[in-house]
C-alpha cells in the first residue's frame, strides 16, 4: 500500500509516516499543498491523508482539484479544526473521513482500513494472476483455496507486481512504489523480498510465477 501525507505540521506529519511504515506501507510526504497536489496528480495512492491550513493551497483546494481531475484516491483529513462546519465542508468537497488532532494512533490505522475496505470507485476489490487472488483491503492472499500468510512489506512487494501482472517492473520501479521515501539501502532489498515471496506463493505450488528478466526486473503472469 501506498499513502500519500500532506500535513505542514512536519511532527505530525513525521507520526503518520513512521506508524504506516511500521505496518509495512510506502508512504510519501509533502509539507505544502501546492506539493501534494502535484504529488497526488502524478502518482498512485491507495489513501491520501490531508490537512486543512496549510501553505500555498488548503486542504479544501487541493481536495477539490482531485475530484475535478477524477483522482478518486480515499482521503482522510486529519486537522485541528473541529467544528461541525469545517468537517462538513470537507466532506461536501469529497473527503472520505474527518478525524481531528491530536489523535489516536489506533483510530487512524482503523480509519484507514476502513477506506482501504471502501476503496476507490475504480480500483478493483481483488486482484489477481492465475490463480493468485490478493484482497488489498483485507490484506489477504490465497492461491487457489490455500491462505497464504505474508507480511506487510511481502505483500506490498506482491501487489504491486499484480498490479502490474504481464509488464516488467524494475527494481528502481518496486522500490519507489513499495518502500518508503527515505529508504538509503541496498537496492538488493528488492531481490531478497521477490526471494521471499518465490518460497511462500510459488515453490509450496510447483509453480513459477514471478519470473526474472534478465537486465530489466521482475513479471509476474
Amino acid at each position: 500500500m501506498h499513502a500519500l501525507v500532506v500535513d505542514d505540521d512536519t511532527r505530525a506529519a513525521e507520526t503518520v509516516r513512521r506508524m504506516l511504515v511500521s505496518d509495512g506501507w510506502a508512504v510519501t510526504v509533502a509539507h505544502d499543498g501546492v506539493d501534494g497536489l502535484w504529488r497526488a496528480t502524478e502518482g498512485h495512492f491507495d489513501v491520501i491523508v490531508l490537512d486543512i491550513m496549510m501553505p500555498g493551497l488548503n486542504g479544501y483546494q487541493v481536495l477539490k482539484q482531485l475530484r475535478e481531475r477524477s483522482i478518486w484516491a480515499p482521503v482522510l483529513m486529519l486537522t485541528a479544526k473541529d467544528g461541525e462546519y469545517d468537517e462538513a465542508e470537507a466532506l461536501d468537497y469529497g473527503a472520505d473521513d474527518y478525524l481531528v488532532k491530536p489523535f489516536s494512533v489506533v483510530v487512524l490505522k482503523a480509519r484507514l482500513r476502513a477506506l482501504l475496505r471502501r476503496g476507490a470507485p475504480e480500483r478493483p476489490a481483488l486482484l489477481t494472476a492465475g490463480d493468485l487472488v490478493l484482497d488489498p483491503a483485507e490484506h489477504a492472499v490465497r492461491r487457489g483455496d490455500t491462505e497464504i500468510s505474508l507480511t506487510p512489506r511481502e505483500f506490498a512487494v506482491l501487489e504491486y507486481l499484480i498490479r502490474n501482472a504481464g509488464t516488467v517492473v524494475s527494481k528502481a520501479d518496486i522500490l519507489h512504489s513499495v518502500w518508503d521515501d527515505n529508504f538509503e539501502g541496498d537496492p538488493n532489498i528488492v531481490e531478497v523480498y521477490v526471494g521471499y515471496l518465490r518460497k511462500r506463493v510459488d515453490v509450496p505450488f510447483g509453480i513459477r510465477s514471478i519470473e526474472t528478466v534478465r537486465g530489466a526486473g521482475y513479471r509476474i503472469g
